[in-house]
């Protein structure tokens, strides 16, 4: 199999030339048949057909600008020359008319039209009984199969089809394998920092010598970039790429076996390497991931594996890390992308806030200059940059979205209604989201380290005083994705996988920069506990684990929670903003009040300063117009105090709280 770091044979001259080269072969296989059929009637015929069909053929290789693909299967799979001619007695029934006659005479029955392992052992001079064994390699690498195995000798014998045609030189991927691997191409330039990635690899691969066990190239990181650089690397050794999800690998060790067999093969035929790519779904079954190891471990050639973390095997492996293209290399990307279009878009202000890959980088900007070349209204249309930014947004998404919820931001930051130290805080937060590449890149911040480059966030207070909407209003003022995340989604009970849920969410979000919303985050950030068995230890590592994932995030995660206290304290001593959200006051309640009804709402005789002694937090008081406001359109009313009271006191007893008389003095 080590050859299959060779070119294919390209030459326009090749496949007539594999052509008369593989009828010369068939050539010299009737004359066997022909002269082993005069042996059986006491004929004694002479060398002279023999050795001129031999002559024919030397003739054909001597022509041929570049192995054969019978030369290529040969060589590659070992097959000695009676096995080579048996191959090619099989093929000869396929694409020769004649060649069944021929057969018939040999075997001296008119009806035994057909090749056998019988008639190959009695007709070629260099037989060997060895060849028929199941894992010998006609029959290992199902080259050919007896139709009836039970009578091994005197079956007739079915060449594969997909063998067939590499034969004659016609190429396509094995039907066998279509589900489970698909080709890929990658015509473009890498960046310099991943085109060395590919260079490392070609020289490992060099390194393996004649030895069919290249070694397992495990690419850990950011996908896109990984699949580009196997392209990459494998283009460069004469190889197509060909990828498979992780999800797809075939479940139990049998269908595991048989499709590590029939991949090899395809190998050897379509010079091809195997990326093995892992998804951001849910992990393998047990099942599947034990037949992963095995294919991993088993499948010879060139293969990668591409994930987010490496691979636990015992096969030599060269582990490479996979960034995205540095700040610089994604400028340049930009600018190449964009073209013309550049002088009208702000690069700087792309590069600081999106970290794409090159791919992510071409589709943001075909689908940007797209929309702003076929306008059907350029008075309405947004500007390139506006384009560019969202265009830039919808790349990141679709990793995000498999992992956690999507928020549309349906407040803006007038829609605040906090006290001014608050608010000074919140402006201060997205001044460190707007200014951050300034200080990391151009200050030269980040050259330390990624250690501490998060911008974390805690707010805190008792619920509905705003903590969300607060978030929402962060987001939509950088335009940027809320993402909440689901805490039963992350939080597993098997050891570990806590951590990989984690590792999904962050990595995706890197791409984007999205605000990333903790809900209740004393849930998953709590106290770490004194170490009394493997469960105490285990959470303690989930804990440091996230606390490591904060400080590197370079985006803006916002954690809420009504209980500052749970929260542990060297947690909090990595958080950069703590932000306190007050149970609102009589100016701020009065201030929500006159905010809380849309503007086509129907209002009659609201006292905002009355409502606003009823000590409620901002979210009750939603709940309490949003009922009010359904009590009076069922009555075909506009909303009155007495629907703000009836709804007032339903709100306090779902809280078990009393609702006081100074409270509601004066309201009806």
């Amino acid at each position: 199999m080590n050859d299959i770091l060779d070119d294919p044979p390209a030459a326009a001259a090749w496949p007539a030339a594999n052509q008369r080269y593989l009828t010369a072969a068939l050539g010299v296989v009737r004359v066997l048949l022909e002269m082993h059929a005069a042996h059986a009637v006491g004929a004694h015929p002479g060398r002279e057909s023999i050795e001129r069909a031999e002559r024919e053929r030397a003739a054909a290789e001597a022509a041929l600008p570049g192995p054969s693909a019978l030369h290529r299967l040969t060589a590659a799979l070992g097959l000695s020359a009676f096995e080579r001619d048996l191959l090619v007695m099989c093929a000869g029934i396929e694409l020769d008319g004649s060649f069944g006659a021929i057969c018939a005479d040999a075997h001296g029955d008119e009806q035994r039209h057909y090749p056998t392992f019988g008639l190959a052992l009695a007709a070629h001079p260099q037989a060997q009984w060895n060849a028929l064994a199941p894992a010998a390699p006609l029959r290992g690498w199902r080259l050919i199969e007896p139709v009836n195995p039970s009578a091994l000798t005197g079956s007739p014998l079915r060449i594969d089809e997909r063998v067939l045609h590499f034969l004659t030189g016609v190429q396509y991927l094995d039907e066998r394998l279509r589900g489970f691997v698909e080709p890929v191409w990658f015509h473009g330039e890498l960046p310099q920092s991943q085109r060395r990635e590919a260079e490392r690899i070609l020289t490992a691969w060099k390194s393996a010598g004649e030895t069919p066990w290249l070694p397992l190239v495990q690419l850990c990181g950011d996908r896109a970039s990984a699949r580009r650089i196997a392209a990459t690397a494998s283009a460069a050794a004469g190889l197509k790429l060909f990828v498979m999800e992780l999800a797809r690998v075939p479940s139990g060790a049998t269908e595991a076996d048989a499709f590590i067999r029939l991949w090899e093969r395809e190998a050897l035929m379509s010079a091809g390497a195997l990326l093995l790519e892992c998804t951001d779904a849910q992990p393998l079954e047990p099942a599947q991931s034990a037949s992963l190891n095995l294919v991993l471990e088993r499948t010879r050639g060139a293969v990668f594996v591409a994930g987010t973390s490496r691979y636990d095997v015992e096969r030599t492996s060269l582990v490479l890390q996979i960034d995205r293209p540095t700040t610089a290399e994604q400028r340049e990307l930009w600018r190449a992308a964009l073209g013309g279009a550049e002088a009208r878009a702000d690069v700087e202000r792309l590069v600081s806030q999106f970290d794409l890959s090159a791919a992510a980088i071409g589709a943001a900007s075909a689908d940007a200059i797209a929309q702003a070349t076929a306008p059907p209204d350029p008075q309405t249309l947004p500007s390139l940059d506006e384009l560019l930014w969202e265009a830039c947004r919808a790349q990141a998404r679709p990793r995000l979205e498999r992992l956690a919820q999507r928020i549309e931001p349906s407040a803006g930051w007038d829609d605040l209604v906090l006290p001014d130290a608050q608010r000074k805080l919140l402006t201060e937060i997205m001044l460190h989201v707007r200014r951050r590449s300034t200080v990391y890149d151009a200050w030269g911040f980040a050259r330390a380290g990624r250690r501490g480059l998060g911008i974390s966030v805690l707010f805190e207070g008792r619920s509905g005083t705003g903590k969300t909407m607060a978030a929402e209003a962060l987001a939509a003022q950088a335009r940027l994705d809320l993402y909440r995340i689901d805490l039963s989604q992350v939080v597993s009970k098997y050891i570990g996988e806590t951590e990989k849920n984690l590792s999904r969410i962050f990595d995706a979000a890197e791409a984007g920069g999205a605000v990333l919303l903790f809900d209740e985050a004393d849930a998953i950030f709590g106290k770490r506990s004194e170490v009394r068995d493997s469960h105490d230890r285990y959470a303690n590592v989930e804990i440091s684990y996230l606390l490591q994932r904060m400080e590197a995030y370079r985006g803006l995660a916002i954690l809420t929670t009504n209980m500052k206290s749970a929260l542990d304290t060297a947690f909090l001593r990595r958080i950069r903003f703590v932000v306190h959200f007050p149970s609102p006051g009589p100016a701020q309640r009065a201030e929500i009040w006159r905010m809380i009804f849309p503007p086509r709402t129907p209002l009659e005789g609201l006292d905002f300063e009355k409502l606003a002694r009823l000590n409620v937090a901002g979210g009750e008081i939603r709940n309490i117009a949003l009922h009010a406001a359904f009590l009076a359109a069922d009555a075909g009313e506009p909303v009155r105090m007495s629907h703000l009271l009836d709804a007032a006191r339903s709100e306090c007893a779902k809280l078990e709280r009393p609702l006081t008389e100074a409270e509601i003095a004066g309201w009806i």
